[in-house]
């Protein structure tokens, strides 16, 4: 049995979940996120929580018993809370603002880098070297986070570059001397 696919969700309140055939909408506070889930599982929900199952024991289904019930979770909690990536820019001129819906990244290239933020994401700017992007789909958060990242990764002798706050860069030696 699958450890995570077993455990029930529990519906928050303020939390609405609807479910028809195999498309779940669950509407919070911060929004309203839908999805096409699996049409094997068996999703039920009850007055206060929803509970996934699965037709057989296959290999097959017990992947994908976790799998949507990891989806439905980060819905609710998407709704509820949200989602946030931090990334911090290292390097001397390296700098970040964010105008409307529109990312300026100067990255030591001949020209600044613009990235149009997509819809439902927002990202803040703290001291022009610390990001943080937000968004209740946390799979669009983390596409976001490393696009952004991907513009200038961080590189391994002097770490400059975008990397996220909790990464560590391995480091390595320069130039052996005579």
């Amino acid at each position: 049995m699958s450890r995570i696919g077993k455990l029930p969700i529990a519906i928050p309140a303020g939390v609405k979940v609807a479910l028809d055939g195999n498309k779940m909408t669950v509407t919070g506070p911060k929004g309203t996120l839908s999805r096409e889930l699996h049409e094997r599982m068996t999703i039920a929900v009850e007055t206060d929580q929803i509970v996934v199952t699965r037709p057989t024991d296959d290999k097959q289904d017990a992947a994908l018993h976790g799998l949507t019930r990891a989806l439905i979770n980060n819905m609710v909690v998407g709704v509820t809370t949200g989602f946030q990536r931090n990334l911090e820019i290292n390097g001397v001129g390296y700098r970040a603002e964010v105008s409307g819906n529109v990312l300026t990244l100067s990255l030591g290239y001949s020209h600044p880098v613009v990235y149009t933020l997509p819809e439902g994401i927002s990202v803040e700017v703290e001291k022009q070297t610390k990001l943080s992007v937000s968004g209740i789909d946390k799979q669009l958060v983390g596409s976001a986070a490393a696009k952004i990242r991907s513009f200038r990764k961080p590189e391994p002798y002097k770490g400059k570059g975008i990397k996220y706050a909790d990464e560590k860069i391995v480091r390595k030696a320069g130039k052996a001397g005579k």
